[in-house]
């Protein structure tokens, strides 16, 4: 129920703006239970996000929010981490926003490894902004830039992720909503730069243009597509969900702390 979360919303904020049948509220209440569950400081706590439909959703979460420029969320993430590693930092943003114009930040703050958890909200287009096709739109999938289909392959987020240096990442569905908030938990609890792709349907920018006729069938397609990590063989349309991968390495305002201290000793 809202009332046991209400406290982590600014409720005159409300409604939003979502489309009937989105499903960023849907991950907006993943995140917000996984914060309560972990029962975190609401104070030390910062949400930050870049431009798009997904990025709305600090203008209605009670934290210390930043809504900041198209594809730079990360880029003003990493300098509030590296100035005050103390505090809990979350960065929510679209398909477009982390793997388009924000894509380089995106690598670079896997490969520094910085203590960031990353929700990046994929609903296969760029549904704010006239519903052009984003580079985790499927092959084959109609937008407004690509109105006979998509020629291009999907980028696989994760798998960049984890070739760039992050060392958690993790996939659910708007369907798959507790399966969401646990994997939010966990990247958390990663002391490292962890991501969490969060599969979510645009019903009105991607759906009617891809023959879903409600919001409800495009939760079933997430029901019937999303495959738990584990089975051996995945269809051409079908997906991992869960932990994908998870890995060791130094978290950088933990070595950058230990740089200065050294220094402040003498040493050189």
């Amino acid at each position: 129920m809202f009332s046991e979360i209400s406290e982590y919303f600014r409720t005159e904020a409300l409604p939003h703006i979502w489309c009937p049948g989105c499903g960023i509220g849907t991950v907006m209440q993943a995140l917000v239970r996984a914060i309560k569950t972990l029962q975190l400081d609401q104070n030390n706590i910062v949400v930050v996000s870049g431009i798009g439909c997904s990025s709305r959703m600090t203008g209605y979460l009670d934290f210390n929010t930043l809504h900041s420029t198209h594809g730079r969320a990360l880029a003003f993430a990493t300098g509030i981490k590296a100035a005050k590693p103390e505090l809990d930092v979350f960065v929510v943003m679209g398909d477009g926003d982390a793997a388009a114009i924000g894509g380089n930040h995106f690598i670079h703050a896997a490969r520094r490894n910085i203590d960031l958890t990353v929700i990046v909200i994929n609903n296969s287009i760029y549904g704010m902004t006239g519903g052009q096709s984003s580079p985790l739109t499927p092959h084959d999938k109609r937008a407004t830039t690509s109105p006979y289909g998509n020629l291009e392959r999907p980028l696989q987020l994760l798998a960049v992720a984890e070739a760039a240096g992050a060392t958690y990442g993790a996939r659910a569905t708007a369907y798959h909503n507790q399966l969401l908030t646990k994997v939010i938990i966990d990247a958390y609890n990663n002391p490292g730069f962890s991501v969490v792709e969060a599969v979510s349907q645009c019903p009105v920018s991607y759906g009617r243009r891809n023959k879903f006729k409600t919001p409800a069938d495009m939760l079933r397609w997430q029901k019937e597509h999303g495959i738990m990590k584990g089975r051996q063989e995945i269809g051409d349309e079908e997906f991992l969900i869960g932990e994908i991968f998870r890995a060791q390495a130094a978290e950088y305002t933990r070595e950058y702390e230990k740089l200065r201290q050294r220094l402040q000793g003498g040493e050189r």
